[in-house]
């Protein structure tokens, strides 16, 4: 490994003084520089945010027709677009296989199709009706989350599931809660400007476009967002519900600067869709078809245009020519029978977890340790966010669950603070937990039968916040095969996860800011639970082969026609939520792959007559 590879140890603070037994942090000021919000004028801000908000849809629909092939009968989704759907043989060589339909797979599938590609997904899901399979039930809503064997281990084991997984069409953006913000400009190098974490082999600015045209086709609602790239958004805020008030109050009183949105959740009629009704299930599936999520948001357009969807085929290994130089389809197991579909181009998209699985599991005699693992990457680098959830209690009814969860944000600390013990930062955000995920709240501060019921019963009374924990990457934290075997018979996911000093620092002040937030709100009471969220990396990006698995192009460096398109790519995670990333990266790959496509870059017909 190099040392652009090696996590470094996090830097002093400057003013920083030895002690045996150093006291708990401060309460952290918000950073200044980058994310200053003061740097744009008020009136630019409104300018430009008026300017998005009254422009024509056209150009929306001209690139994306989704929204307007949604039924406007009352249901939610126009079946006669899966029963019209184009369907190829396995024998058939499609220009594009890819595995997996949530935010990368959906989107490569929609934008390749509108270059007139053939396309086939292989979703190991099912196809969701939102009528009939989306219920407002936390309990009844467990279909939704990946659920197969995995095995975890490590200093700080990752529980996997609920709030890092998804299965079926859409796939974990059908369950997310839809804060989408983009990466700050500062992503991008950490290495360079902190000294720990890894540069990309882009810049921020290879993806802002990717983010203005993700942000019109979700579409994103929010203020004028003043933090990294300070930028407007297409739709105006929603309304502030009682948790957001309860932000900004406590958020006024100390000092810090706090925005409401943004939020992939319709404020306004768009396309056939109508606006949110605040109905507080938007983890469980959005029934309304307000909150964006890929089965509703590109993959009608990329059925319209040819694309085919096969649900419940389960990927179990990409097929490659003898020499192991071009992929030539993947294999994958449906209604019991194994099957080979042929490809001239294969992406894989099963997120962070199975996507490095499947590459292992494709092991050949040219790659005998997995596909793509020349330099032993595959699998490695795998984060995660820390996510402690502060609540506090007040007198007044609150009722947070009535307004989108992620209302209310602030980006205040996420940059690197050279007078802080640790490198890059965090932000917080509303969160609205549910009476079951709110009982496991109280559960795990040690509240049990009378005492839990009694705080059940408060749960109207209660406002919580969460904090997303850019926590470093890290070589050994990674996904290897288990022993255990799943019922395909193939080897399951191990991952292994342990924290740094410095993730364990920056946690502990994002807890103390949300603790002081609530309290300066006028809590009477407030407690926190640590959490995980939002798994990223495992085959990420890499300027060459000996820093990462995919280029800048998100393809392969050792077998070129083949792509990764999911959080997996991803280097660093930020303080961010990472759908719109995954979604920017892969139409900028998109783009890419249909230019390097006219320029002859693809893998040709016969593998055998590929140039050397």
């Amino acid at each position: 490994m190099t040392g652009r590879d090696r996590p470094a140890s996090p830097a002093p603070a400057p003013s920083a003084k030895p002690s045996a037994n150093p006291a708990p942090d401060p309460t952290p000021t918000p950073a200044q520089g980058t994310g200053d919000p003061g740097r744009r004028s008020g009136l630019r801000a409104a300018r430009e945010t008026l300017r998005l908000t009254t422009a024509s849809q056209r150009r929306v629909r001209e690139r994306n027709e989704s929204a307007w092939l949604l039924p406007n009968d009352g249901t939610r989704f126009d079946q006669r677009l899966i029963h019209d759907m184009r369907r190829h043989r396995d024998d058939d060589e499609v220009d594009l296989v890819i595995v997996g339909c949530g935010a990368g797979g959906s989107v490569l599938a929609q934008r390749m199709a509108r270059q007139g590609w053939s396309v086939v997904v292989l979703e190991a899901g099912p196809f969701w009706n939102p009528d009939t399979d989306w219920v407002s039930d936390e309990a009844g809503s467990h279909h939704l989350y990946w659920t197969e064997p995995r095995v975890i281990s490590g200093g700080d084991p990752v529980p996997l599931g609920s709030n890092n997984s998804g299965r079926g069409v859409g796939g974990s953006m059908v369950h997310y809660a839809g804060y989408t913000p983009r990466f700050h400009p500062s992503d991008f190098r950490t290495y360079t400007a902190d000294g720990v974490g890894a540069d990309w082999p882009i810049e921020y600015a290879d993806l802002k476009p990717s983010y203005q045209r993700l942000e019109q086709e979700l579409p994103v609602a929010g203020q004028y967002w003043p933090w990294g790239d300070p930028h407007p958004y297409p739709y105006a805020p929603h309304p502030v519900g009682g948790n957001g008030e309860i932000f900004l109050r406590g958020a006024a009183a100390l000092g810090i600067e706090a925005r409401v949105g943004p939020v992939a959740i319709a404020n306004g009629r768009f396309g056939n869709r109508p606006h949110c009704v605040y109905r507080g299930f938007c983890l469980q599936g959005c029934k309304v078809n307000a909150k964006a999520s890929p089965l509703i948001t590109h993959v009608p357009d990329a059925l319209a245009h040819g694309v085919e969807i096969r649900a419940e085929a389960m990927a179990t290994a990409v097929e490659t020519d003898a020499d192991g130089r071009w992929a030539t389809g993947v294999r994958y197991v449906r209604g019991g029978r194994e099957h080979v579909q042929r490809a001239r181009t294969v992406a894989v998209a099963g997120y962070s977890i199975e996507t490095p699985r499947l590459l292992l599991n494709s092991a050949n005699s040219r790659f005998p340790q997995g596909l793509c693992n020349d330099y032993d990457l595959v699998g490695r680098y795998l984060m995660v966010q820390g996510a402690p959830q502060t609540a506090g209690r007040f007198t007044e009814e609150v009722r947070a669950y009535k307004a989108p969860p992620p209302e209310v944000s602030s980006e205040a600390f996420y940059e690197t603070d050279p007078d802080r013990p640790y490198r890059r930062g965090f932000s917080i955000q509303t969160v609205s937990p549910l009476p079951i995920t709110w009982a496991e709240h109280v559960a795990a501060q040690g509240h049990w039968g009378r005492d839990l019921r009694r705080y059940m019963a408060d749960y109207i009374h209660w406002a919580t916040l969460g904090a997303l924990c850019e926590l470093l990457p890290q070589p050994d934290n990674r996904v290897t095969l288990a022993d255990e075997k799943d019922r395909y018979g193939l080897p399951v996911a191990h991952f292994s996860y342990t924290q740094c000093d410095n993730d364990r620092q920056l946690t502990r002040a994002a807890r103390s800011v949300m603790e002081d937030l609530l309290r300066a709100a006028g809590a009477s009471e407030v407690m926190t639970i640590e959490r995980y969220a939002h798994l990223v990396g495992g085959c990420r990006m890499g300027a060459d082969e000996r820093q990462g698995v995919v280029d800048a192009d998100l393809r392969s460096f050792a077998v070129r026609n083949l792509l990764v398109t999911d959080g997996s790519v991803m280097p660093t995670q930020g303080s961010a939520n990472p759908a719109l990333t995954i979604m920017a990266l892969v139409d900028r790959a998109a783009r890419r792959l249909a230019d390097g496509a006219r320029a002859g870059l693809r893998a040709p017909a016969d593998p055998a007559q590929a140039r050397p």
